[in-house]
């Protein structure tokens, strides 16, 4: 593929080692963050799937997890009726503002526990705070890493 210098297969199988060991994915998704950071233009399904050597449905669900996580960006050309896909300018604000998302969610899930949680026997409650504080604590912490990765790429 012209997009991609070289035989970088142990490149991309180190990412979808790392990658998806690292975020609970599929060792195919590492892969496929690891192509369209090394793409100097934008990927088709069928360049994906060809550079991966993987299905159609397989590329989907990767790349969903990908747009998901913040780091690709979906698209369509001008003039063009298929979508692309392209590591984000971006990227790790993109990957940052997720996992504040993600932790945001884990917060209101902790929130809503020790609120229902009055009638549970001590060593619950105690956890249910526990869990409230680690949250709130994580949020906080992320919000601040958030702004200081963005000041320092202004």
């Amino acid at each position: 593929m012209s997009s991609l210098a070289g035989d970088l297969s142990p490149l991309l199988d180190d990412f979808g080692l790392r990658i998806g060991r690292a975020m609970g994915w599929p060792p195919m998704a590492g892969r496929a963050a690891g192509v369209l950071m090394l793409s100097s233009a934008p990927l088709s399904t069928a360049e994906l799937q060809s550079t991966l050597e993987a299905s159609k449905g397989s590329v989907s669900e990767m790349t969903r997890l990908l747009v998901d996580s913040g780091t690709v960006r979906r698209f369509k050309e001008p003039g063009s009726r298929q979508y692309v896909y392209e590591w984000r300018h971006d990227a790790w604000i993109g990957c940052l503002q997720h996992m504040l998302g993600q932790t945001r969610e884990l917060l209101t899930l902790a929130e809503h526990a020790r609120a229902r949680g009055d009638e549970l026997p001590e060593p619950q409650r105690g956890r249910l705070r526990e869990m409230h504080e680690y949250y709130t604590f994580m949020v906080r912490q992320m919000e601040e890493i958030l702004q200081e990765y963005r000041t320092l790429k202004s």
